[in-house]
Parts: structure tokens; sequence; C-alpha cells
């Protein structure tokens, strides 16, 4: 039987609350990792504590943007956490993403290809001339120039980014309803997996409410 690879957004702040989440969504049908974002990494306590979490997937979710040699620095700084994955916006350019790649070590770079808050309206706003499919198919081949480790897409930009990026693929903006907040591509879990992802990302249809409940949903959402 498959086992689907998910990675938990602990979007939050409060190192209990965190531990609440780890806790209840430990599962053996699938594939467990913790993705923390800027919330979590900036709080006073996040960096300490993530730096004693032991035997545990993690994916730190810096979205690295910047000069070449800031964000080379920066992966070097967070080496101490030994994180699995560390993310970086492809917008960053080539160089940039090259820098990261030649430091990152056992620490996976991911780049970021197009939010999933974003539309091809809110891309004309920012001054993109592409639309988000051949945006973010050109990022992926970026990517795959760079040589890093695996990219971020919405799930329905899977199937063509695989055309030209061969490592793994992590899909966000993963719904169990159809509640969007503030994403504008979801998909749920299954028809993400269907499409390809290698790994999924997904937030607040697990951890908001009954956690054990939501996590015992999505494995029957997975394998009915």
């Amino acid at each position: 039987m498959k086992k689907f690879k998910v990675f938990i957004a602990c979007d939050n702040s409060s190192i209990s609350k965190i531990k609440n989440i780890i806790k209840k969504t430990k599962i053996s049908k699938i594939k467990i990792g913790y993705k923390f974002g800027l919330e979590f990494l900036n709080s006073k306590y996040g960096r300490n504590y993530i730096s004693k979490l032991k035997n545990k997937l993690i994916f730190a979710d810096l979205k690295l943007h910047d000069i070449p040699n800031t964000c080379a620095s920066a992966v070097k700084a967070i080496k101490d956490l030994h994180v699995n994955y560390l993310t970086i916006h492809i917008s960053a350019g080539l160089e940039a993403l090259k820098a990261a790649k030649r430091v990152s070590g056992k620490t996976k770079l991911i780049g970021v290809t197009t939010l999933t808050s974003l539309n091809n309206q809110n891309l004309k706003e920012i001054g993109y001339d592409k639309n988000i499919d051949k945006l973010v198919v050109h990022q992926a081949k970026l990517a795959s120039k760079a040589n890093i480790d695996a990219i971020v897409c919405s799930p329905y930009e899977v199937k063509k980014v695989k055309k030209f990026f061969k490592k793994e693929v992590i899909t966000p903006g993963i719904r169990l309803n159809s509640k969007k907040n503030d994403q504008k591509r979801i998909m749920t879990p299954k028809n993400a997996f269907k499409n390809g992802s290698d790994w999924i990302v997904i937030g607040r249809s697990i951890t908001k409410g009954d956690i054990k409940k939501n996590i015992q949903n999505l494995i029957k959402h997975l394998y009915k």
C-alpha cells in the first residue's frame, strides 16, 4: 500500500499548541513531516524549540529571497538546526539559488515558484507578463538549472513542471473542504496526489478543531 507523504503546517507561535499538533498527528499510515514558517521561527522561543526537536522530519519554510551572498549566509546560519528541508524563492534568481545550494549540505533546498495565494490578476498587479502556468514552468526550469532538491508549486501545475523538474514536488494549498481562506489555487489531498505531488502541505484542515479526528478524516480521504 502506498504511503502518502504529508507535511503538517504548524502555523502558530505557541509552543504548547505546536506540541499538541505533533502529539496528535503521530500516525504510521502516512509519512508525516512538520512545516514551520516565519511565524513560528521568528517567535521568541521558536528557534530554540526546533533545535531540541528530535526524530522528526522538519521543513523550515523561511522563503529566502535576497542577494546571493545573503541567501547563502542565511542557509549557513540555520545549519545548527539540522532541518531536512528549507525554502528559497526561485525569483531570487539563478545565482542566489546556486549560492544557497552550494552551502546547503544535507538540507534539501526547496525552490518556491508562485505562491498559492496568487492568481493571474495578482501577477498582473505585481508586473509579470506571464500567466501562472507559464511562469511556474519557467521557474521550474530555473530550479532544474540550479540543481536544487525540490520545488513548491500548487497542485494544478504539478503535471506541467514534472516535464522539466525531475526531483521532489511539494504542493501547498491543500484543503479537505471548500474553504479557501487566503489561498486561491486549492485542491483536495487525493486529487493533489493523483496529479503527481510527492508531498502535500496541509495546515488548517488538520490543525483547527479536533486534530485526531481531522487526521483520521485525512486517512479515510486518501485511502477510500
